[in-house]
């Protein structure tokens, strides 16, 4: 009996063909904890255009999401001046899950229940391409920057470090 193909249609991919962007869609096999190391790896391409979809939080638990390169992290406290604000955190799973509609791993900027706050590290916006979750574990979807930037219309920052921990 043949494997069923599953749906490639989640709230992120209803969102970006509402917003008529032009996008598409990859598979990998999810790993557990494999971030965007493993999905790159598994896509063959670079893991710097891979883009994380991170939800935090401010001081006053405002949640927000903040995008960021594969192989970087986020710098709290240029996001916290960044956004002039206290202090910045990640949100716990469960938190996330619940701003978001999503299961961690399978976040996506795209079609979240309720409406966040979008951050972009300004570098992901001149991407010509950029890999990102499409609102399931391992379901990517390929678009150009400047698309994600229209489409979300996101707040540029500049609060990455590498994971050496220097500043990019």
């Amino acid at each position: 009996m043949a494997k069923k193909q599953r749906s490639s249609t989640t709230r992120g991919i209803l969102a970006l063909r509402a917003a008529h962007v032009p996008f598409v869609v990859h598979r990998y096999p999810y790993e557990a904890r494999g971030g965007t190391l493993a999905s790159s790896t598994a896509l063959s391409v670079d893991e710097h255009i891979v883009i994380k979809t991170l939800v935090f939080e401010d001081e006053q638990r405002r949640p927000f999401i903040v995008l960021m390169h594969g192989d970087c992290q986020v710098s709290t406290k240029a996001l916290a001046r960044a956004l002039q604000v206290k202090s910045t955190s990640p949100c716990t799973p469960a938190v996330a899950e619940r701003h978001t509609g999503y299961r961690v791993g399978g976040t996506s900027p795209f079609g979240t229940r309720k409406p966040l706050p979008v951050y972009a590290q300004a570098s992901i916006l001149r991407l010509p391409q950029l890999f990102i979750n499409a609102g399931s574990r391992g379901l990517l979807v390929s678009l150009a920057g400047a698309d994600l930037a229209s489409s979300l219309s996101p707040t540029s920052v500049d609060v990455a470090l590498q994971r050496s921990g220097q500043q990019r």
